[in-house]
């Protein structure tokens, strides 16, 4: 944490929960706008789905990528300019999206905003711990969390708005305002947190310490698989949105808002109860029962979706509960991830965002063009990607019991 912390940021907590939360709903926020618009490009620009997909794919790619250097590239020059940096090269990538006559350049166009939008995630979580003690921290932690998840619900409303009224290069044209907002706004707004003692050397022999390091214990190895994979268990209906809702649900486009409406309630009140929670529970015991519910309600989505024809009726409440679930326990665990190596926070942050987003892209790509036929192949692959971060944290768990044992705050 900064000494400095408290003469950094003068105007009320929440405000600065906003401004990171907004940083942080541009990645979500770039994906989800042009999603109405998939079909209107593909005539449009004469492009085949699959070729629209690697869109999608090319920005997940690139923000992986570009995570494992935007956590580092703060821990050695200060988080503002890494912000600032990132905020600028998005602006002119969504000025090329919106510029487009082919497929060929909107993929690399998309691309170059994968690059560009990870700094604001990365270092938005870093920034929170530079601010706050443990406790603090699991409270604004959580309220970027409700804020965040208010990028999903919107984004399809304003990008389906834009596109029938103004065409799909609006779209794009939105988000380049967007950039120049934001990059305005943290310009005048967001100080520089990392104190100057704190700065690591940006060496290649360094940095390839510091990688080796978190990538060579399987404590923060675990904990990102736990945090980053589960997002894919409700991810991956967002992807198979189209068809999920429109073709075996039989909703029109006009009542896909339910779906988002549903799972982003679920996401803020999973936030709100953890941040009721931090300082009173012990972050162990919040991430546990984060599991069990996510893990229940998995179970009933799969015995529903085997047993039942699907119907809106009941096939939504699933996915909002899960998001309860995971909004519950995901900002403990990205806070224990932090805090394992407190020196390398940007770094230990990248590399928490690059497990999440390549496993994003690997549902994006791969995973829900195989299963998005199927409402029981959803629920089958959506618990599937649940395991996989449940078995990393019974592992952890019963490797390193010490781990989140304390309520934030406590001594050892």
């Amino acid at each position: 944490m900064n000494p400095d912390a408290d003469k950094l940021w003068l105007a009320p907590r929440w405000a600065l929960a906003v401004l990171l939360a907004v940083l942080g709903m541009l990645g979500p926020f770039s994906i989800d706008t042009y999603i109405p618009a998939f079909s209107g490009i593909a005539q449009s620009i004469g492009a085949t789905p699959v070729e629209m997909q690697q869109t999608l794919s090319a920005y997940l790619f690139g923000f992986a990528f570009m995570n494992l250097f935007h956590g580092a590239l703060s821990d050695s020059f200060g988080r503002r300019p890494v912000v600032l940096w990132g905020l600028a090269v998005f602006t002119i990538a969504s000025l090329g999206c919106a510029m487009s006559q082919t497929i060929g350049q909107l993929v690399v166009f998309r691309a170059l905003q994968g690059l560009s939008t990870g700094a604001g995630i990365v270092v938005s979580r870093a920034v929170i711990r530079d601010m706050f003690p443990p406790a603090e921290a699991q409270k604004v932690m959580s309220q970027v969390t409700i804020y965040f998840g208010i990028a999903p619900a919107i984004a399809p409303i304003v990008g389906g708005f834009l596109f029938v009224h103004l065409g799909w290069h609006s779209i794009f044209w939105f988000l380049v305002v967007v950039g120049v907002v934001l990059f305005a706004a943290n310009y005048k707004l967001l100080p520089e947190t990392l104190h100057r003692d704190q700065r690591q050397p940006f060496e290649v022999r360094h940095l390839m310490r510091g990688y080796w390091d978190l990538c060579s214990d399987p404590r923060f190895l675990l904990l990102a698989l736990a945090s980053g994979v589960p997002f894919n268990g409700m991810f991956l209906y967002v992807l198979a949105a189209p068809a999920f809702l429109g073709e075996h649900l039989a909703l029109a486009p006009t009542q896909f808002f339910w779906f988002f409406l549903l799972t982003i309630g679920g996401i803020m009140a999973g936030a709100w109860a953890s941040g009721r929670m931090a300082g009173k529970v012990a972050p162990k015991r919040q991430i546990r029962d984060g599991f069990v519910i996510m893990l229940a309600t998995s179970l009933v989505n799969v015995v529903a979706n085997a047993l039942f024809t699907p119907h809106a009726a009941w096939a939504l409440w699933p996915l909002a509960v899960f998001a309860f679930g995971w909004a519950l326990m995901v900002p403990v665990v990205t806070l224990l991830v932090l805090d394992l190596h407190p020196e390398r926070r940007g770094m230990a942050s990248s590399l928490q965002a690059v497990i999440g987003s390549t496993a994003n892209g690997v549902v994006a790509g791969v995973i829900a063009p195989l299963v998005m036929h199927s409402t029981l192949a959803l629920a089958t692959t959506s618990i599937l990607m649940l395991s996989i971060g449940l078995v990393a944290w019974v592992w952890l768990h019963g490797q390193w019991p010490e781990i989140g044992r304390l309520v934030a705050g406590e001594a050892a």
